[in-house]
């Protein structure tokens, strides 16, 4: 079988081309890419999507150490999930399954595990934003109820906070416990809430048939969702090479044509603002959407003229103003 240019004619993104995040979040980014083959778009997405959920890391509580602490400094320590807390008003199962929902990771990304002195005293309502420590633990979402304190409560709390995978049982996390009175708990480190793709129609040249992937993706806040869809495509990358048994140097592109991609795809990201159209153009494309140059050649002249109140003058106007920029439409003609 010869293995040089296995992907010659094959429609392929060169990259991705948009990221929206919303201004009032940091956990939630939308992806389009495009064009791929017809499946190619189900097959990726839906491979990426479960990767997604599955196998990005992130930061959980694995073990908490409760001591209590009677009227004359006595300590007192919980030995089980079933002993109750001493003037705390939650079960201690209870305290624990809310500390379960804490999001949160180390300020200092390079360690992977840390333990962290938690004190509090007195009628208090304890919620997640009290396991916030600047410049040591960062905690996200809205706050969430832990545990209530009466007047004569006061508790301390050792917990341990790792970067893993996944979701690991408690029974596991007990195996790596060396302090007696140490409670294990099941860790949920998955930081992706959700994700969906679609796939919709796109048009290069004469055919329509091409996919266009759709991703919408939502994180606890502790990772970003253009950082995780990196890391999933990383992962799926270094597993796939495991199937690759020839030398892939033929493959390889020539430094020009890596150089000459680079510069078609900053021109094709130029806003449609930079073609200097009239009013009545710029206003047609607005409303369809059309924001740069690659999706203004991804439309045919057909495409154009059944925008509304866009006529033959403009298209020719379009087309005169990309011939100044050395491009054409993709698309055939409307006759």
């Amino acid at each position: 079988m010869a293995r040089k240019n296995l992907l010659k004619g094959f429609k392929r993104p060169k990259g991705v081309l948009s990221f929206v995040q919303e201004q009032s979040e940091s956990n939630y980014g939308k992806f389009t890419a495009s064009p791929f083959e017809p499946g190619f778009g189900t097959t990726i997405g839906n491979t990426l999507r479960r990767v997604l959920l599955s196998s990005i890391q992130g930061y959980a509580i694995s073990a908490v150490k409760m001591t209590s602490y009677d009227a004359e400094g006595k300590a007192h320590n919980i030995s089980s999930e079933f002993e109750p807390i001493p003037n705390i008003v939650e079960d201690t199962l209870e305290v624990i399954n809310n500390m379960k929902k804490i999001r949160l990771r180390l300020a200092d990304q390079d360690l992977d595990t840390e333990t962290v002195l938690y004190e509090w005293s007195g009628k208090k309502a304890v919620t997640s934003a009290d396991f916030a420590i600047p410049g040591k633990v960062e905690v996200f979402g809205r706050p969430q109820h832990i545990m209530t304190l009466s007047a004569d409560a006061k508790v301390e709390f050792e917990v341990q906070i790792d970067f893993g995978r996944g979701y690991v049982p408690a029974e596991t996390n007990a195996k790596f416990i060396e302090i007696i009175g140490t409670i294990p708990i099941d860790a949920i480190y998955a930081p992706i809430q959700k994700v969906k793709f679609a796939i919709q129609p796109c048009r290069i040249g004469q055919r329509n048939d091409y996919d266009k992937l759709v991703m919408e993706i939502w994180t606890d806040g502790t990772v970003r969702p253009d950082d995780a869809l990196a890391e999933a495509a990383k992962i799926i990358k270094e597993h796939m090479q495991t199937f690759i048994n020839f030398d892939e140097a033929g493959d390889a592109l020539p430094d020009d044509d890596i150089e000459g991609d680079e510069r078609m795809r900053k021109l094709l990201a130029t806003p449609i603002e930079e073609l200097d159209l009239t009013v009545r153009s710029r206003n047609g494309l607005e409303r369809e959407n059309v924001r740069n140059l690659g999706e203004l050649m991804n439309m045919s002249e057909a495409d154009l003229i059944r925008i509304p109140n866009f006529g033959k003058r403009s298209l020719q106007e379009i087309k005169d103003k990309l011939k100044e920029w050395n491009l054409e439409l993709v698309g055939g003609s409307s006759q």
